[in-house]
């Protein structure tokens, strides 16, 4: 069982990220600018964003394994659908759908994880999860890269396709049947949480590409939040929501989601960055540049469990602010390093495997932290799926930021103000670690 839900967050990761290294040729292929191309890869962090909290309480109402199966046979056809695509938008429309579909993974993956592996081994459960996600960053761009040099970038799709088709057949043979419980759902919260997550979403991502006016931009942004801001009062006095109010500032779930969005703003905007800079100013060909890149989730993935170990024998929150830590001044130096010194490439494959340490640092124990305020936390009486759902949301919104981050940066040339305002973030998130005690479970 373990082992085909690690694969199911594998793929889920892989299809988040395979487009990074080939999108200056799927851009090409497109007839659209590279500003416009990123809507590729930011619209599938985007649905998935907006879609897991009410993803995690599907798979609690009707068992988390019957979601898995949907999501994959659903996952199966996105593909396809865009390895067919004739243009721009029906690609984002299909990737949006692929992003749809893996927004069942990080909940109810996790969420089985904690409750078959129980309290005692959730940090180093949340470690192999993570090293999941870290081998998913890591064999996206190249394979991405090595696919598409050689049969285009379609045939990336059609390579991921019929691996989808093989979990469902794993997950219905090799993963034990779970019942749903019955749990009400607060309607109007949910819709009112999914609808302004992906319009204020949306605002941010389409913000690069010029595609809408400013004026039209402000108004997404405006309805988004406000969206969001019906959510949280609705939520204070509903007898069902979606996500209990008192989560949303209980320190714990609070320090550990933030450091999770920063963590993920700038893993990114540096895989979808990266590539783009050593094609461009090194002229580097495309699979190559995604075997650079491999640098950094690599390093992600082997230090996964190492981690998870680690944060049972000291506090995790100092692994966490240890991490962020790491993460600035990796992003600073990668920054400066190639506005000064037009970027080495030995010197930027080793800030590549230093900002891969931090991300490291951070993802286990934010894992671990919001799953147990899944469990112990206000979230316990009505479920862990949308309190996971929520965290995920998070980390994903943080990463289709940081891919529309770089949508606006790239075009000024300056790689400091890029990787510079990852820094920052991640230096935010640091201080907000500090915020509050551990509440008690």
């Amino acid at each position: 069982m373990l082992f085909t839900l690690l694969a199911v967050t594998l793929l889920g990761t892989v299809g988040n990220n395979v487009v990074n290294v080939p999108l200056r040729e799927l851009s090409a292929d497109l007839g659209v600018p590279l500003s416009s191309g990123v809507l590729a890869v930011s619209s599938f962090p985007l649905v998935l964003a907006a879609t897991m909290p009410l993803l995690g309480w599907v798979g609690d109402r009707f068992g988390r394994g019957r979601t898995l199966v949907a999501a994959e046979l659903l996952l199966a056809g996105a593909m396809i659908g865009a390895a067919l695509a004739p243009n721009l938008p029906t690609l984002a429309a299909f990737r949006g759908l692929q992003g749809l579909a893996c927004a069942a993974a990080p909940p109810c993956v996790m969420g089985m994880l904690a409750t078959h592996y129980g309290p005692n081994r959730r940090n180093r459960m949340m470690g192999a999860w993570a090293a999941a996600n870290g081998i998913g960053q890591a064999l996206g761009p190249p394979l991405g890269g090595l696919v598409a040099e050689p049969w285009g970038w379609r045939a990336v799709f059609w390579l991921l396709a019929p691996l989808a088709l093989l979990l469902v057949l794993a997950l219905v043979t090799l993963v034990p049947a779970e019942q749903g419980r019955r749990s009400g759902l607060h309607r109007p919260g949910a819709v009112a949480f999914t609808a302004g997550t992906a319009t204020l979403l949306a605002a941010v991502v389409l913000a690069p590409g010029g595609s809408l006016p400013p004026a039209v931009l402000a108004v997404l942004a405006g309805a988004g939040a406000l969206a969001l801001a019906a959510f949280a009062a609705m939520s204070a006095t509903a007898r069902d929501p979606l996500v209990p109010a008192r989560l949303l500032t209980e320190s714990r779930f609070l320090r550990s989601a933030v450091a999770a969005c920063a963590q993920m703003f700038c893993l990114g905007a540096t895989l979808v960055a990266m590539p783009l800079y050593l094609t461009g100013r090194h002229a580097m060909p495309t699979a190559s540049a995604g075997l650079v890149v491999f640098a950094l989730p690599a390093t992600m993935a082997s230090l996964a469990a190492v981690v998870g170990l680690l944060c049972e024998r000291t506090r995790p929150r100092r692994v966490l602010r240890a991490g962020l830590l790491t993460l600035a001044a990796a992003q600073l130096a990668m920054g400066l390093h190639a506005t000064a010194w037009g970027g080495q490439l030995a010197v930027l494959v080793a800030l590549l495997v230093v900002t891969g340490c931090g991300v490291a640092l951070v993802q286990t124990p934010a894992a671990a932290g919001a799953s147990r305020s899944a469990a112990a936390g206000p979230a316990a009486a009505g479920g862990a799926g949308a309190t996971l759902g929520l965290f995920n949301t998070l980390r994903f919104g943080g990463a289709a930021l940081g891919a529309a981050w770089v949508g606006l940066a790239y075009p000024w040339g300056e790689p400091l103000l890029l990787f510079g305002g990852c820094a920052v973030l991640a230096l935010i998130a640091l201080a907000v670690s500090f915020a509050g005690k551990a509440p008690a479970g």
